[in-house]
């Protein structure tokens, strides 16, 4: 029960987490879960947490590096593959030796092999910060690409550096050949035997695929156990198990191949299902780190044999070293890299001492460092307690803390998103591509297909509603205008309807009383809306709202005297409440149709805007279907088997739409892509029937 207890709570907190985010966006997701999961430690029924790295790695950072690994724009990352590579290998090597060097000058009782095994877990980057941290910051896409590469690759290097440092801590010897034989071996080996994975699993999904053995259900299973397989595997022959994962991650592209609905409805679902594991792993991850540090610092900050002073003292010591240490690497790098098409080195200018500075803080420290860290035995070889665990402990924790706060608040200033975030760029681009959707649909409107086609139209519209109101941006003023104009359109359609009542009298009396009636009611209510809708001059307004009102007054007196009259005389019956609200709602039905007629003429000219026309016809259906208590089901059902037509070549309409976008260069390669992936999985809902 404490297990399970503990899931909840975890799975609890990740959903808090993305609700929280949205209240305050200036600091990181990463940063509100781990103050999240150092919260919950406090509440008295939270069962206590045990890490054990090792499965933590199997289950957190292994799916969650071969995601990555395979997610990523592979041609950006062979653009930074040397910068990458420098940083993941030569900054995580150099790393490990400054902060162990300086740590063991300043602070004797820290042993060099303890204190190196620190720098060698403050090599890593944190993957998922990376991807999480500076939601204000604007980064290149070459700086993401650097960034998400040494990410991928310098688990590894930091991994086995940390196990040699510890190995030489606890047995006292250190064989600087020997470390680096073995480290090749690890790094080397763990790349192989993740590329031969890789190969052997794209042959096997491809046969299976090709036999027609393939299912939803299978596919989806095994692509979520390989990652798993793939880091016990390569543990197991004694190889690095991260590296192998990112490997595989790299050339599996089983997901690639083949053609059909059936594939199409596969990759869809495994991209659905990978991107809720993705995130609740993400999420887990920090909200793990979150209870594990208060637990991990607060042995030493309670030693009365340890100054706190001096761990604070230490932690910004260390922080100052691996920030310093790798702005000055990523700078030499950048001015030793050549220029692609020029091939000369290129100087360093304040845009690209700008640049560096970005990287420098974009490499966060996250949970590996402090999984790493309790992976520190307790005891050396010789039965003794191993020197200053605790201490080590409270360090890196610190800097995890001290570098996630730099990433979240100075990569803002130094990346400033002056431009719109990513989100509403390509809400406003969808928008776009929805309205012209529209405007061709209406363009496609006949007779025979008037009613399915506006059916058609009344889901995009809704479609855009959402994105306005998520983008916040609604013309009141535009759309108010349109609002009174459809109730002139109202009131008129009621005027011809009451004129010709009276220039064509029916013979049966009480049947002409009460249209009569109903009519003068209903336009009673329009003057009466647009008397508070009206906009103008103030004392026009006035003018006119009293006008307004006196003969709403005439209207209602007249009908009164006439009531009055007819009962006195009983040569017709008084008509009763029931009656006047059956024939006004299908009175005002047939007004809401022909305003909906006129609104759909109207969105093939540029006196209105085309979402104005599209949202209010969506509010006058909403009133519509209001009315109609029990609506006259007499050709629904054919109608919505032609929506369901139609519908689907609304969605080859959006297609064209975005090709055609995308050759004009209004939109990007991967906003196109992203626009298309919403359209095929909106046609595999409409091809399966849900």
């Amino acid at each position: 029960m404490d297990v399970l207890e503990l899931i909840l709570c975890i799975i609890a907190a990740v959903v808090s987490s993305s609700f929280l985010s949205r209240f305050i966006p200036k600091v990181s997701t990463p940063l509100v879960q781990i103050a999240l999961g150092a919260a919950m430690t406090l509440l008295p029924f939270f069962p206590s947490v045990e890490l054990n790295p090792e499965v933590f790695m199997v289950l957190f950072i292994a799916p969650l590096l071969y995601l990555e690994a395979h997610e990523i724009d592979k041609s950006a990352l062979l653009k930074t593959l040397k910068l990458s590579l420098s940083l993941a290998i030569g900054l995580a090597i150099a790393t490990m030796a400054a902060v162990g060097f300086t740590l063991s000058a300043i602070w004797p009782a820290m042993p060099l092999a303890a204190a190196l095994a620190l720098g060698a877990a403050l090599g890593p980057t944190d993957a998922v910060a990376v991807s999480s941290l500076g939601k204000e910051a604007s980064l290149t896409m070459r700086q993401r690409g650097v960034l998400k590469g040494e990410s991928l690759f310098n688990d590894a290097s930091g991994i086995v550096g940390f196990q040699f440092a510890i190995a030489a801590a606890v047995t006292g010897e250190f064989a600087v050949g020997e470390a680096a034989g073995d480290f090749a071996v690890s790094f080397i080996g763990g790349a192989l035997f993740g590329m031969v994975v890789g190969l052997f699993v794209n042959w096997l999904f491809e046969t299976v695929r090709s036999l027609g053995w393939e299912t939803t259900t299978t596919r989806i299973l095994m692509e979520l156990f390989l990652p798993f397989l793939l880091y016990l595997g390569a543990e197991e022959v004694h190889v690095s198990g991260i590296l192998s994962v990112v490997a595989a991650g790299l050339l599996i592209r089983f997901d690639r191949t083949g053609i059909g609905p059936n594939v199409a409805r596969t990759n869809i679902v495994a991209s659905s299902v990978w991107g809720v594991l993705s995130f609740t792993l993400n999420g887990a991850v920090f909200i793990l780190l979150g209870m594990l540090l208060p637990g991990a610092m607060t042995a030493s900050w309670s030693d009365p044999w340890v100054s706190n002073k001096l761990l604070i003292g230490v932690i910004l010591l260390v922080t100052g070293v691996v920030i310093a240490l790798r702005f000055v690497w990523v700078s030499a790098m950048l001015r030793l890299a050549r220029d692609v098409t020029t091939g000369k080195r290129r100087r360093m200018t304040p845009e690209r001492w700008r640049s560096a500075a970005v990287m420098t803080f974009g490499g966060a420290k996250g949970t590996i460092t402090l999984s790493l860290m309790f992976t520190i035995p307790y005891y050396l070889s010789g039965g003794k307690p191993f020197p200053m665990r605790d201490e080590l402990i409270f360090i890196a924790s610190g800097v995890i803390v001290v570098t996630l706060l730099l990433a979240n608040f100075l990569l803002p200033l130094l990346a400033p998103n002056r431009n719109k975030d990513t989100g509403a760029e390509l809400n406003e681009i969808t928008i776009e591509v929805l309205r012209r959707t529209v405007e061709e649909l209406t363009s496609r409107i006949t007779p025979d297909n008037r009613r399915a086609v506006l059916m058609v139209i009344d889901s995009y519209t809704k479609r855009i509603s959402r994105l306005k109101h998520r983008l916040g941006k609604l013309d009141p003023q535009g759309y108010g205008e349109l609002q009174i104009q459809a109730l002139n359109w109202e009131k008129q359609f009621v005027r011809d309807r009451l004129a010709d009542l009276k220039a064509h009298p029916s013979a049966d009396k009480a049947e002409q009383e009460l249209n009569v009636e109903v009519c003068e009611r209903m336009l009673d209510q329009i003057m009466n809306t647009l008397r508070h809708t009206t906009a103008g001059p103030e004392t026009g307004r006035i003018g006119w709202q009293l006008g307004g009102r006196l003969r709403g007054w005439k209207h209602r007196t007249m009908n009164l005297v006439k009531r009055t009259v007819n009962k006195i005389r009983r040569t017709t019956p008084l008509v009763s409440e029931d009656q006047i609200f059956a024939h006004m709602r299908t009175l005002q039905v047939d007004a809401i149709e022909h305003v909906i007629g006129r609104l759909g003429e109207e969105m093939s000219h540029d006196r209105f805007n085309t979402e104005f026309c599209s949202a209010l016809i969506l509010d006058y259906r909403r009133a519509e279907a209001s009315l109609k208590a029990r609506p006259n089901m007499e050709g629904s059902a054919a109608a919505a088997g032609q929506a369901d037509e139609i519908k689907k070549q609304s969605y080859a309409i959006e297609l064209g739409i975005v090709q055609d976008m995308l050759e004009a260069g209004d939109i990007s390669r991967p906003q196109a892509r992203e626009l298309r992936r919403n359209v095929y999985v909106m046609q595999v809902d409409a091809d399966s029937g849900i």
